[in-house]
């Protein structure tokens, strides 16, 4: 039996391997918790600590508990720092997610539902960055995982360390900070991030929107190679009302 509780402030540190191995899990019995807040004040949280009580209970000491009526998997859909709506579903990755294709436009700066004629955008390596957004037209969620594919060269060298975030930004352009970690309040929707010498994929495990990479060996890029990357973005649970945007 599991009772596993991850959260989605743990970007770049528990979170992909906790939810990794709760669907890896066999057992039937087993639960998901998936939260967005300070991870250790929700662990001693008094209804946190009457959950492990319950499931221990269960398991060790065979006592009448509530834990029948468990729904399976428990997330949090974050609005922003400290506002957030729990939702109990049946399985995770929820079954009715609907995959969204976004294209980047890189001679608008946008995230669009087309794609556009093919553009290029050129920075250096230690300062600068590319930046595009989506601006939702109705209130959406997003919610599970998601990936972002790009074409890429090193110039001056043969390989590159790519770094991603998503965020949301509110209406006046301002970027919505959510919990991070224990401590922090300004933290991204997601991370993911890739050594390009290590873009093969596991063919077995990759699905598009989650790619699994082998890190078996390096492949250097080639001068003038332009190179087929997929990041992993790791999951995530957000709402954006109308005239917000998803920013990448």
């Amino acid at each position: 039996p599991a009772y596993v509780v991850a959260s989605w402030s743990d970007q770049g540190l528990h979170l992909r391997g906790t939810i990794g191995a709760f669907r890896r899990i066999a057992s039937k019995d087993k639960w998901l918790e998936v939260h967005g807040q300070k991870k250790w004040a929700h662990y001693y949280q008094p209804e946190s600590r009457a959950r492990q009580l319950a499931f221990f209970d269960h398991f060790l000491r065979n006592r009448p508990t509530s834990l029948a009526a468990w729904p399976k998997v428990r997330i949090e859909v974050r609005e922003r720092h400290g506002a957030a709506t729990e939702r109990e579903e049946a399985e995770w990755p929820l079954a009715r997610t609907q995959y969204r294709k976004l294209y980047l436009d890189l001679a608008s700066g946008k995230l669009d539902d087309e794609a556009a004629s093919e553009a290029g955008a050129r920075y250096h390596a230690s300062s600068g960055r590319v930046s595009l957004d989506h601006t939702f037209a109705e209130a959406t969620e997003l919610t599970g995982h998601a990936s972002l594919n790009l074409w890429v060269e090193a110039e001056g060298s043969d390989d590159m360390d790519l770094f991603v975030a998503l965020q949301k930004v509110d209406r006046d352009g301002q970027v919505v900070g959510f919990t991070f970690y224990a401590f922090y309040e300004n933290g991204p929707v997601s991370l993911g991030w890739l050594r390009a010498s290590h873009r093969a994929l596991d063919p077995a495990l990759s699905t598009p929107e989650r790619p699994v990479h082998l890190h078996a060996g390096e492949e250097r890029l080639a001068p003038g190679e332009i190179a087929e990357v997929q990041i992993e973005l790791w999951p995530f649970s957000v709402r954006f009302e109308a005239g917000e945007s998803l920013r990448l």
